[in-house]
């Protein structure tokens, strides 16, 4: 089955962008509700990502490459969160002032990083993260964090549009469930961007 699809995909959805010369690192929602347990969104697949982007971004902290971060808040009343909250009701406890709702303390940012509130799926939609990585000169857009089904994918589909190259290291996105996870990951590599491994990501820091 993988044989015959990736024969069907060849030579049409296999390119490949490759790494520009001014990356920049962003880390999607990587907050406690996702690696807590007990929390509706626990997922174990995050706690794993997690340990292997705090080795990406303390190289990239070392490297001085610019380090974003976003996270879902809402206002208490829910009116900034539209369908979204009505389709996933689990988003409702993302609120100022929720644990839930803070960066995990494994990737706490520091102060030169920069924090982006989102309250939909792509890390573009309504923010100002293109006029940032514009103003900072990005061309590359190396994107870690969860869920893969959802905030990364409609982020990756965001950031080709936008005019970025975007980097997928695999071992540093998760999701709920692998099934959706690797699927996904098969449709950024074939359409949006490149997902390479976190090896491959941290010789290219590496290099600069």
């Amino acid at each position: 089955m993988i044989t015959s699809l990736n024969n069907n995909y060849k030579g049409v959805f296999d390119g490949r962008l490759g790494f520009g010369q001014r990356p920049s690192l962003l880390v999607v929602d990587f907050i406690k509700a996702y690696t807590t347990p007990g929390s509706p969104l626990f997922a174990p697949a995050v706690v794993t990502a997690v340990q292997q982007t705090a080795l990406l971004l303390a190289l990239a902290h070392a490297r001085d490459i610019p380090i974003l971060y976003t996270k879902v808040l809402y206002n208490p009343n829910l009116r900034d969160g539209g369908l979204f909250v009505q389709k996933v009701p689990a988003l409702k406890s993302m609120v100022a002032g929720e644990p839930l709702a803070e960066i995990v303390p494994e990737l706490s940012p520091a102060e030169t990083d920069i924090i982006i509130i989102k309250q939909y799926a792509s890390a573009f939609f309504g923010t100002s993260l293109a006029a940032t990585l514009t103003c900072l000169g990005v061309d590359t857009l190396i994107l870690t964090g969860c869920s893969t089904s959802g905030c990364i994918r409609a982020t990756a589909v965001d950031g080709i549009q936008h005019g970025f190259r975007v980097i997928v290291p695999r071992e540093c996105v998760a999701d709920r469930h692998p099934a959706p996870h690797e699927a996904n990951l098969f449709d950024i590599q074939a359409k949006y961007g490149d997902v390479l491994s976190i090896g491959e990501v941290m010789e290219y820091l590496n290099r600069l």
